[in-house]
């Protein structure tokens, strides 16, 4: 039976309130031996002498909600995974703050290193979302993720 194709997006920032709910939610899976995270966060970087104060998350979401479920299907069959949730940003992301937070589970701590990478390293290739990088004097460029 093929899973629903969930809705990862977020408007705005994901809060730090948010992320330690989902964490604690898993405390009564007890198949459950490990756990990993990745959080995304807007960097203050400095590009062509001006600095990103935020970043304006877009996607087709639709077709970038197919590429997350994808990605989340094949993780499940590469990797002896428990469970898995992925949630990304639409909408203004100040520096500082978080905007993708991965979270995976599993009996045993080495698959959630492996699993984690793969999933991340995917987002980055496959998923239709784009970042508008919005400097501090109002200007903006367009991400280009690497």
């Amino acid at each position: 039976m093929e899973k629903k194709v969930k809705n990862v997006f977020k408007e705005g920032a994901i809060a730090p309130d948010f992320i330690a709910n989902a964490i604690a939610k898993h405390q009564v899976k007890t198949n459950i031996g490990a756990h990993n995270i990745f959080l995304g966060q807007v960097r203050a970087d400095k590009i062509d002498g001006k600095i990103v104060s935020a970043i304006e998350y877009s996607a087709y979401e639709t077709m970038a909600n197919q590429k997350f479920h994808e990605i989340k299907e094949q993780t499940f069959l590469a990797y002896n995974i428990t469970c898995m949730h992925i949630y990304h940003s639409l909408g203004k992301v100040a520096v500082g703050e978080v905007c993708l937070f991965v979270f995976v589970s599993a009996p045993h701590r080495r698959v959630v290193f492996e699993a984690l990478e793969y999933v991340v390293e995917a987002i980055k290739k496959e998923v239709p979302v784009f970042g508008k990088e919005l400097f501090e004097d109002d200007s903006y460029q367009w991400k280009v993720n690497t």
